[in-house]
């Protein structure tokens, strides 16, 4: 006895307007609110830079006789020659500056990428106590060591001296050995223990293998390393003194004290001190924004 075939009953697919009906939209009120929200903000950040840049290109009689957000007309070197060539000695500061944000970043992150590694993967008694004791300093204010600092570089005698200015940041910083130790420690032990059974010993691993691997975040504490640098005020005001050492922001505080009416010279300084961390930050944004990829993975 045979059975009656089944009869297969296709339903009809839903349109694909009901099926997005049940998706929740965002109203268009929200989202304009959002965009100026996001609008005002970029505003309140970048107009100050904005209207130091104008400035700079300003002659002191444009600056006397216009509205401040009235563009230069017309766009004026003067300012940025003066600085330059001038009694300021503004381009002494900058290649002071270069010279010892380069020297501070070569070797620190030098000498953190060799003690992050080992406190990642190398096993040496007190290890663990090492490295929070020493992430602990994290907490002291940088003003506490001021004068101890100070004290120290006198008595070996390297006040207003290049080493006096960069010796206390060459080796490695607190900060960056943390990152890197807990970057170092996500690489597969896999990884690690092949290039050792190829005969590498615990340098050429690090250098051959973990570097490669890790050059994001490298890139990443190059950069927070160069600015920071760069952006020194407070040793290099203590440590040093005239102009032979004077670095940008000694220096161009100096013109707010010297030339109190000539805010196109002094916004000209602001505009020459912002021009290299721009660059840098262009050159290494991809670094960047993989690194925060690959840490948001993790």
């Amino acid at each position: 006895m045979t059975s009656a075939p089944e009869t297969v009953v296709e339903l009809p697919a839903k349109p694909r307007r009901a099926r997005a009906a049940g998706r929740t939209r965002t109203p268009a009120v929200v989202t304009a609110g959002i965009y100026l929200g996001l609008l005002v903000g970029a505003a309140v950040t970048l107009g100050p830079f904005l209207l130091s840049a104008m400035t700079a290109f300003k002659t002191p009689e444009q600056f006397a006789r216009e509205d401040p957000l009235a563009l230069p007309d017309p766009w004026s070197l003067t300012n940025m020659v003066s600085l330059i060539t001038g009694p300021a000695d503004f381009g002494r500061a900058i290649g002071v500056t270069l010279l010892m944000a380069v020297f501070v970043t070569v070797f620190q992150v030098s000498f953190s990428v060799l003690a992050g590694y080992a406190f990642a993967r190398v096993d040496f008694p007190g290890r663990e106590a090492m490295f929070w004791i020493y992430l602990s300093t994290l907490m002291v204010p940088a003003v506490v060591v001021v004068i101890p600092l100070y004290l120290m570089m006198v008595e070996l005698g390297l006040r207003n001296t290049f080493w006096g200015l960069v010796l206390p940041f060459t080796f490695a910083s607190p900060y960056a050995i943390f990152l890197l130790r807990e970057y170092f420690r996500g690489i597969p032990q896999d990884v690690i223990d092949a290039s050792r059974l190829d005969g590498a010993n615990t340098l050429d691993t690090l250098v051959e293998v973990v570097v490669p691997m890790s050059k994001p975040i490298i890139a990443t504490l190059v950069l927070i390393t160069m600015v920071s640098q760069w952006n020194s005020f407070m040793w290099p005001l203590v440590v040093t003194s005239g102009s032979q050492w004077r670095v940008i922001t000694v220096a161009t505080a100096s013109l707010q004290s010297q030339y109190n009416g000539n805010w196109t010279l002094v916004m000209s300084a602001t505009t020459l001190a912002l021009v290299p961390l721009i660059l840098l930050f262009l050159l290494f944004q991809k670094q960047i924004v993989r690194s925060i990829a690959i840490t948001g993975f993790r």
